[in-house]
């Protein structure tokens, strides 16, 4: 047990110097010169491509023009406006590889095989556009006289940013790998491989591209230069056709379908191609588009009341959610190993079962589950089960996916070997419903877990974080387990106060065939 303290207190320690080192490369450019891309490809990854783009544009062209406001002559307004549009042409050729790389780095993971090709995306960008940059700015009036100063704002930050080519292509693919091996956690042989891929890239690329090129993009630069823009069309390309692939094949099979219902009618449903894709469609008429490859049974009510407002913050919070929580234990000391299991644990699940979450959102619950099972999930933020797609990718497990309210579930009854829930319930707009459907689509005899946050850590953690506790203003209700709202007839109900406090779970089970209401047992737990 001291062994396991002095661990867990040195991944604590190692944990707040990694962050400090992140601190730093905002002040100091040596550092930040590696730590910002590697933040750029972090941050441009949990979102959506267009979203990221702009955000990204913001974060780039907002400092650049403060920081250069002194140089922006503001009493010639044609002139002040060359250079911020300037600077806005160098913001866009600092964001473009991020965007491609976002763009098309879930379709290259299956390309020959391995995962190194899905951080060559960023790299190779990166590399083209600076060559491209340093090639034509030269022969370009790029800047502009004023008082006698000449600004060559977009040479000037590009430059600034990396240095030659092959330098540009080592610092992006550094940070690449570094996101490649944050989203695998470190484990494995392919982190390994990363560590020596890169260590023979950097000093190959550095020897031939940094110290031989001894300006612009002359000699080897131009010759890496042109090789990364190749590199940019066969990966695009790819990207392309798996995109267009995914679109037109939904990935569920026949005894998938048998489960589904619709959530409005419960009548059957079939598959039908229809332009540009396929959809589900019921025998009253009823259509269900499938957006890569996940079924969208929503409807507008759907997103309306408690279920839309923090619909609205997951889809917001959606891409950073893992991470947030992964870096708040990391930093706190706790083990996340043991946060998952102490209420996954509590499942009863066999090999070849298959298994329901609601409300699934990045899938890291079935992480922990046995991998022999079928895997299901259902959320009404589609920001998460993008996520929750890309997870599965990189832990080499398949599952379905659907948008869906848990209060609808679109399911057949006694459909799922195991159904649980963690986190969301406490803020649905029915949850007596959402129970009653997790009961619905059980199969007799199955233990149903429900798992959610306990007031102490809604007030101690959501509502003191500055942008979610604007949801969590002017709450009617205070968080508890939803005991009471288990219908009588299920047996063995329990509601424990897990993980310090900050967690409760509820568990029971739905009667087993020909048992009749059976004996129901209710432990109430105090003040949860």
């Amino acid at each position: 047990m001291k062994s396991d303290g002095k661990y867990a207190r040195g991944k604590q320690i190692l944990s707040w110097a990694v962050l400090g080192i992140f601190v730093a490369g905002f002040f100091w450019g040596p550092i930040g010169v590696w730590t910002g891309p590697v933040l750029g490809a972090w941050f441009i990854g949990t979102q959506r491509v267009r979203r990221g783009f702009v955000w990204m544009m913001l974060l780039t062209f907002v400092p650049m023009a403060i920081g250069n406001w002194r140089k922006v002559p503001l009493t010639a307004p044609l002139a002040g406006l060359e250079a911020l549009g300037w600077m806005l042409v160098a913001s866009l050729a600092m964001v473009a590889p991020f965007v491609f790389y976002r763009a098309t780095r879930a379709h290259l993971g299956g390309l020959l095989k391995t995962g190194l090709l899905e951080t060559l995306s960023l790299p190779v960008a990166g590399a083209a556009v600076k060559m491209a940059a340093l090639a034509w700015l030269p022969n370009q009036a790029v800047g502009f006289a004023y008082h006698g100063e000449r600004l060559t704002p977009l040479l000037t930050e590009l430059n600034r940013e990396f240095g030659s080519v092959a330098v540009t292509f080592v610092v992006l693919w550094f940070a690449a790998i570094v996101v490649w091996m944050w989203n695998r956690e470190f484990r494995g042989v392919r982190f390994a491989m990363g560590i020596a891929g890169f260590a023979l890239i950097y000093f190959g690329a550095t020897w031939y591209g940094a110290i031989r090129a001894k300006s612009g993009v002359s000699g080897s630069g131009a010759v890496l230069g042109w090789v990364c823009a190749g590199g940019v069309a066969l990966l695009g390309a790819w990207a392309l056709m798996d995109g267009m692939r995914q679109r037109r094949s939904w990935a569920g099979g026949g005894e998938t379908l048998a489960l589904l219902r619709s959530p409005a009618s419960g009548s059957e449903v079939h598959l039908e191609g229809e332009r540009g894709g396929e959809a589900l469609v019921s025998a009253s008429g009823e259509r269900f588009p499938i957006r890569a490859g996940v079924p969208d049974f929503r409807t507008a009510e759907d997103l309306s009341g408690a279920n839309g407002k923090y619909n609205h913050l997951y889809e917001t919070i959606g891409g950073f959610y893992d991470d947030f929580q992964r870096v708040a234990l990391a930093l706190s000391g706790m083990n996340r190993d043991a946060y998952m299991t102490s209420y996954l644990g509590k499942l009863e699940i066999r090999p070849g079962d298959k298994v329901l979450e609601t409300s699934v959102g990045t899938g890291l619950n079935f992480k922990y589950l046995p991998r022999g099972i079928r895997r299901y999930g259902l959320d009404l933020a589609w920001d998460m089960l993008v996520n929750c797609q890309e997870n599965f990718r990189r832990w080499g497990m398949e599952g379905e996916l659907f948008l869906g309210n848990a209060e609808k579930l679109p399911f057949a009854e006694e459909s799922f070997d195991v159904v649980f829930h963690t986190g969301g319930i406490n803020f649905f707009s029915d949850h007596g419903k959402a129970i009653r459907e997790m009961i619905r689509v059980a199969k007799a005899g199955s233990l149903i877990l429900i798992v959610d946050e306990t007031e102490k850590h809604v007030k101690g953690t959501y509502e003191k974080i500055p942008y979610t506790r604007e949801f969590y203003k002017g709450r009617d209700e205070t968080v508890v387990a939803p005991v009471a709202l288990v219908p009588t007839e299920m047996e063995e109900v329990r509601v424990e106060s897990i993980f310090n406090g900050r967690l409760y779970a509820l568990t029971f089970r739905k009667p087993r065939a020909g048992d009749g209401t059976g004996t129901t047992v209710r432990e109430h737990a105090a003040a949860v």
